[in-house]
C-alpha cells in the first residue's frame, strides 16, 4: 500500500472510525486529545475505541466516544482472532491505530477501513494507507502532538490540541475518597500524593530515595503524605511505612483508575516518576513533581499541566530504549537527589 493524498477522504463523509491505543494507562490518556479533536470536527462519524482491560476506566463515560471495545491484556491466538471477526463486521472509513503492536496490526490488517492510518513501524507499514512517523527526522515532538499528526494527514487541524478528557468519578467513587479523607482527619491538611512504583527498574527511584524525601516534607508544618501504586507495590509501601517512621498512609492498590484521580484532584501536590499516574495527575489542576529516568520529558512530561521536571543529564538516556543500562546501576534516575526534589516540592507548597 503506497502513501496516500491527505484528502484521499471526504471529512463529511466519514461514519464509523475505530481508534486502537492498546497497553498502558499514560499512552491511553495521552490520545484522548485525539478524540475530542476528531468528534468536534466530525461530529456525524460514530467513534469507537480499542482498549485493553486495565484501562478501560481511562474512556469509560468518555462523551465524544459512542463505542468501547474491551480486549483482555493477555489472550489466545484463538480468542484474538474471535475478537477480529467481531469488529470485521463493521465496516469502518477510516481506522487510526496509535499502537503500532502486533495486536493492533492484527486487528487493522483484516479490518475492512477504506482508510488506514498507523505508525511508520519497521515490518508493519505495509498494512497501513497513510504512515505516519513516531518522531520528526529532527528534534522531539510530545506524544500527544504524534497522536494529532495522525488526524493532520486527514486535513484536521487541531489548534490548539484539545485537554486530557477523563470522565469524573462516580458518586460512589466519590464518595470513597471523601471517607478517607474524613476519616484520617486530612480535611486541614496539605495532602501529598506520593506514587512509589515505577512501571520497570528503569523508572523506579527507589526506596532509599523515596524513605529520605518523606523525611524532608514531613519537616513541613500541617502536610500529609498519601502513599499510591499498584497491587505489587504494597510490599514496598509497608517497608517505607516501616523505615520512615512518620505518620504516612497508604492506598497501594486499594484505588481505581478514577478514584486515584480524585484523589489527586483534591491533593495540593502529585509527586512520582514518568508513570501512568503523572499522566492521570496532569488531568487535573494539581501541581506535579515529577523525575524522569531513561524516558523524554520533550516527549512524555506532564501535558498542559503545571509541573516541575527533575532530569540526569546523561547521554546514554538517549539509547538505552530501558532494555539496557550500561552502568548496570539506573544512575539517570537513582542519582537524582531527594535534595532535588524536595526543594522542586516547595515551589507549590
Amino acid at each position: 500500500m503506497g502513501q496516500h493524498d491527505k484528502q484521499i477522504i471526504h471529512l463529511s463523509s466519514i461514519e464509523k472510525v475505530l481508534i486502537i491505543r492498546l497497553r498502558r494507562m499514560g499512552d491511553n490518556i495521552m490520545t484522548t486529545p485525539v478524540i475530542t479533536a476528531l468528534k468536534k470536527r466530525c461530529p456525524q462519524a460514530s467513534l469507537t475505541y480499542i482498549v485493553e482491560d486495565p484501562f478501560y476506566e481511562i474512556v469509560e463515560g468518555n462523551p465524544f466516544l459512542d463505542q468501547i471495545i474491551v480486549l483482555p491484556r493477555k489472550q489466545k491466538t484463538k480468542d484474538l482472532i474471535n475478537h477480529i471477526r467481531k469488529i470485521r463486521k463493521t465496516k469502518y472509513d477510516v481506522l487510526i491505530d496509535l499502537f503500532g503492536g502486533p495486536k493492533a496490526a492484527w486487528i487493522t490488517l483484516f479490518t475492512k477501513a477504506k482508510l488506514k492510518i498507523g505508525y511508520a513501524v519497521k515490518y508493519k507499514s505495509f498494512i497501513y494507507h497513510i504512515r505516519i512517523p513516531r518522531s520528526p527526522k529532527r528534534g522531539t515532538i510530545h506524544s500527544v502532538e504524534g497522536h494529532i499528526n495522525s488526524l493532520k494527514v486527514m486535513g484536521i487541524e487541531a489548534n490548539p490540541i484539545p485537554p486530557l478528557l477523563i470522565p469524573d468519578a462516580s458518586e460512589q467513587e466519590k464518595e470513597k475518597i471523601s471517607r478517607f479523607i474524613k476519616n484520617q482527619n486530612l480535611e486541614d491538611f496539605k495532602i501529598i500524593v506520593f506514587h512509589i512504583g515505577a512501571g520497570n527498574k528503569f523508572r523506579d527511584w527507589g526506596a532509599d530515595n523515596m524513605i529520605e524525601l518523606i523525611k524532608l516534607l514531613n519537616q513541613r508544618p500541617k502536610t500529609k503524605i498519601v502513599l499510591v501504586g499498584a497491587k505489587e507495590d504494597q510490599k514496598r509501601a509497608e517497608e517505607i511505612i516501616q523505615k520512615s517512621r512518620h505518620s504516612l498512609f497508604s492506598l497501594a492498590g486499594d484505588l481505581g483508575l478514577r478514584e486515584l484521580r480524585e484523589l489527586i484532584s483534591r491533593s495540593d501536590l502529585f509527586v512520582g516518576p514518568d508513570s501512568g499516574p503523572m499522566h492521570l495527575a496532569a488531568s487535573t489542576d494539581t501541581p506535579i513533581v515529577a523525575y524522569f529516568g531513561p524516558t523524554l520529558p520533550a516527549r512524555f512530561k506532564p501535558w498542559q499541566a503545571i509541573a516541575f521536571i527533575i532530569e540526569k543529564d546523561y547521554e546514554c538516556r538517549f539509547t538505552c530504549r530501558q532494555r539496557n543500562c550500561i552502568y548496570n546501576d539506573f544512575r539517570c534516575i537513582r542519582t537524582i537527589s531527594p535534595s532535588d526534589v524536595y526543594k522542586a516540592c516547595l515551589q507549590f507548597l
